[in-house]
């Protein structure tokens, strides 16, 4: 269902995000980048073959620290630092491989430690936890290896691309998405266990991007059909609210806990900063008939009724509040709906219409130029600080304090 969004975009003057910093000078494009924990530094993967790391100087510009030649494209990023000694970070590949390193505490130097041979073809999510590496590729494969000997405990296949990949500690569940828009909820068990517990489908394109939010058991997805959808799994099973605001691609998703903001990005180059305290009405099935539910007119279709009635068909549309088939005549006005999701106008029957009120209208988001179209997003948020990949080969370093009281 795609909302009719208006030709400009109302950006919010304050309470915006302040760019602090910019990582330059890449000659390939980039596909990941993560702010060091506890340092001024980034970490980059790029499809020159390289890891980088940036540390920022007294002149605040940020400077190449290390240059790590891989054997293909490096295509993803996880770090998970546990003490000054342990400083993991892995690097999914082109080729399939995942790359374990250590990064050295005064970040001169990354050590190798071992591969992991999980894939046949481009690595597109990598996690670390309980000693599992955890990877999703193109191969269309999810890849369970275990971080001591580097051998592969267990594989699940899907019916296409594997394109995100997500995971909740607790649980112990991998959530992953696919080209064809759907999204899997695995179980991992034991020493070797995992099932596959249900699927989600609610995109019309493929997911891009996902993210677990613990804290109010809510998963989020990004995708092609640029839109993004909310599944309440933990408060209401099966319940899944939709968020319309990008005009692209959704590419990039993280979250604000002490604020409960779902931070969004998109190739339309525009973060949209989405309040998640409020409440939030699921959006409707749309209905399917052979007349206008409204003024009982039949729809171009229905050739008896209008050899009956002797009139012609009607175009079928969709009030986006209630679900109904509407023919235009019936479908007039347009409004924001944010409590739905929609911050555009979009199309709703009159009768509908009638009972929006000025407070069904007060916007649930804000939304900021990030002025270039983003790749992929990352927040540090005990920093307040958010970090962009543009398709421009630019890493952009954001003070996102204001979105954050």
């Amino acid at each position: 269902m795609a909302a009719e969004i208006k030709p400009g975009v109302k950006f919010a003057t304050n309470k915006k995000p302040v760019l602090v910093g910019k990582v330059e000078g890449f000659t390939d494009d980039l596909n990941d980048a993560m702010l060091i924990p506890g340092e001024d530094g980034v970490i980059t993967a790029g499809d020159d073959k390289t890891v980088q790391v940036w540390l920022k100087r007294d002149s605040g510009q940020y400077w190449p620290s290390i240059c790590q030649y891989v054997p293909s494209q490096a295509t993803c990023i996880f770090v998970c630092f546990t003490s000054a000694e342990s400083r993991l970070v892995f690097i999914g590949l082109e080729n399939g491989t995942v790359m374990e390193f250590n990064l050295a505490p005064d970040c001169n130097k990354l050590e190798h430690r071992r591969d992991y041979l999980s894939h046949v073809a481009r690595v597109v999510g990598v996690h670390f936890e309980k000693g599992r590496v955890l990877s999703v590729s193109r191969d269309k494969t999810f890849q369970w290896a275990d971080a001591r000997t580097a051998n592969i405990v267990t594989t699940h296949t899907f019916g296409a691309w594997c394109t995100a990949l997500q995971y909740d500690t607790l649980t112990d569940h991998a959530f992953v998405g696919d080209y064809s828009g759907q999204i899997t909820m695995l179980k991992l068990s034991g020493a070797d266990g995992l099932t596959c517990v249900t699927t989600f489908k609610g995109h019309s394109g493929s997911v891009r991007s996902l993210l677990w939010q613990p804290d109010c058991s809510f998963l989020f997805s990004g995708s092609f059909d640029q839109n993004i959808c909310v599944w309440d799994i933990g408060g209401k099973k099966g319940t899944v609210y939709e968020l319309q605001g990008h005009k692209g691609k959704v590419t990039g998703l993280s979250y604000l806990t002490r604020t409960h903001q779902l931070i969004s990005g998109g190739e339309d180059a525009i973060l949209v900063a989405w309040n998640m305290k409020g409440e939030r009405l699921q959006t409707p099935e749309w209905k399917e008939s052979d007349i206008c539910e409204v003024c009982k007119r039949p729809f171009f279709w229905n050739l008896r009724a209008m050899m009956e009635n002797k009139t012609i068909g009607q175009r079928q549309h969709h009030c986006r509040a209630c679900g109904k088939a509407v023919c235009d005549k019936c479908s007039t006005r347009r409004t924001p709906l944010p409590r739905m999701g929609f911050e555009f106008d979009i199309r709703v029957c009159d009768p509908c219409y009638s009972g929006v009120t000025d407070n069904d209208r007060t916007s649930l988001a804000s939304f900021h130029e990030a002025k270039q179209s983003i790749v992929t997003l990352h927040i540090d948020e005990t920093r307040h600080l958010l970090i962009t990949v543009g398709s421009d080969r630019l890493i952009k370093i954001w003070d996102i304090s204001a979105l954050n009281q």
